[in-house]
């Protein structure tokens, strides 16, 4: 109680200040172009996947629905964390305000919790197709798809105003110093002079709700399509059906490593550089992997990028003959 009462003496906190990179000012201007080029290829990356998809009739099916749904989702995320990022490098004072960091945790908590039930409805697409591939055209329908998709963002959605309503109500007080470079409710927990238990909770539930089930759902859902994949008495049907999952497969499990290494490390063990790699790796790597990943591994969104790309040059070399 008097350590409470002390903090709440202490002048409430307006902006914070961002330590992320700050063992490193050397770097700054390497680091700036390292995430500006990532950052480029992520929206182009993404970008294409969403073009190619939108024009071309072939990919008209509910698992490019779906990878059009989760490019979105990536070029949303990580323009909520980036563009602050480069502009923080050229400034002295690494800062955001308090309605921003507030924003920030809104638009982030939201996508991320997004993804994660969205690559479970990818998951279940998979099972469908291989496992009950008579039954595919009415389990995923049209409708369905728009469900399971508006689904997705609903529960980001919900989640996020629950953490950010929650985070909200807190009362903040000095130290203004966040060891990041983004704004996180276990950092703001930290620097609250009032009762968190309530925040905590409401994090375990998430946790289970909206990361660890759709995990677990999307774990089983892999377990039984490859169980059945394995069935199939032909190599050149088992090669054909491994290669419609194994791009997904692989996002997700790239996704979890990643999320779970951020968030389930131990509170103290770790350095900063190593707090901020892994978050580097989570919060900007893996958006710009998922299109490199999906174009390399899934042939026909290579033909639909081919098509696209020399639909490209066929309007674009006639403009400067």
């Amino acid at each position: 109680m008097k350590d409470i009462k002390e903090r709440e003496n202490q002048t409430v906190v307006t902006e914070f200040l961002f330590l992320g990179f700050s063992n490193h000012p050397e770097l700054q201007g390497l680091f700036f172009l390292i995430f500006l080029v990532v950052y480029l290829v992520t929206l182009l990356g993404n970008l294409l996947i969403l073009t190619a998809i939108r024009i071309n009739p072939v990919l008209h099916t509910p698992m490019y629905y779906f990878l059009s749904n989760l490019s979105f989702l990536d070029i949303c995320y990580t323009s909520t964390t980036v563009p602050i990022i480069l502009v923080n490098f050229f400034q002295e004072k690494k800062t955001i305000t308090y309605e921003g960091c507030l924003s920030q945790i809104f638009f982030l908590v939201t996508f991320a919790g997004s993804e994660c039930v969205l690559l479970a409805a990818m998951a279940y697409d998979r099972f469908i197709a291989i496992c009950h591939p008579l039954h595919y055209p009415v389990l995923m329908s049209k409708r369905i798809c728009t469900y399971l998709a508006a689904g997705s963002w609903l529960c980001g959605v919900v989640n996020s105003l629950t953490h950010t309503g929650l985070t909200a109500t807190l009362t903040l007080c000095g130290p203004n110093q966040i060891s990041h470079f983004l704004c996180d409710i276990p950092l703001l927990l930290k620097l609250s002079c009032s009762d968190t238990s309530v925040n905590e909770v409401a994090l375990y539930v998430s946790s289970a709700t909206i990361g660890l089930s759709p995990c677990l759902f999307t774990a089983v859902s892999y377990m039984l399509t490859i169980s059945a994949i394995l069935k199939i008495q032909s190599a050149q049907g088992r090669k054909k059906a491994f290669s419609t999952c194994a791009s997904h497969l692989t996002v997700v499990v790239i996704y979890y490593g990643t999320i779970n290494f951020n968030y389930d490390q131990p509170s103290s063990g770790y350095s900063l550089d190593v707090v901020i790699l892994v978050s580097v790796l989570f919060c900007i790597v893996t958006p710009m992997l998922n299109p490199i990943i999906y174009s390399l591994r899934n042939k026909e969104v290579k033909v639909a990028l081919k098509k696209l790309y020399e639909g490209y040059i066929y309007l674009v070399i006639p403009v400067f003959k």
